[in-house]
């Protein structure tokens, strides 16, 4: 791969120390460290690759989608690179989207529906497979620190 390991760093760093993110509920914190023991490690890897570790635990991602398997959130080199059609012109938003949905599972958080129409999609909805109403959003909580989530879906 031709990514920075550095940049893919500081990026899924940002993302996790964003007032809108997990650690908004107070229940979490993410602390990088750079060897030893971790809860759970993000890796950016070919299609092919999330394919197979995706699979190695029981989920079907295709080629297309990212997921998260024990402590490994697999990312999607292709949505990475190219996020989808809702965000195309917003990569980094995508980024976002995906580390905060991928690290939702890890923390325990399961798909959610769209609130409504016109309302913003949680992040633990499958936004890549349709908005059904809702806007974008990639954060599990509002800047007023209050959840956004729908109803849930199996």
């Amino acid at each position: 791969l031709s990514l920075s390991l550095d940049d893919v760093a500081d990026e899924v760093e940002r993302v996790l120390a964003d007032p809108r993110g997990w650690t908004a509920g107070g229940d979490h914190a993410f602390r990088r460290v750079s060897g030893g023991p971790s809860d759970f490690v993000v890796k950016v890897a070919t299609p092919g690759t999330v394919d197979d570790v995706c699979g190695a635990g029981g989920l079907d991602t295709g080629g297309e989608f990212n997921c998260n398997v024990n402590d490994d959130v697999m990312v999607n080199l292709e949505r990475w690179e190219l996020a989808t059609p809702v965000y195309a012109e917003d990569v980094p938003a995508y980024r976002a989207l995906i580390i905060n949905h991928e690290v939702g599972h890890f923390l325990g958080q399961g798909h959610v529906g769209c609130p409504g129409k016109g309302k913003p999609a949680p992040a633990m909805m499958q936004q890549i497979k349709g908005m059904n109403g809702c806007v974008p959003n990639v954060w599990p909580y509002d800047t007023e620190g209050r959840a956004l989530t729908g109803p849930a879906v199996p």
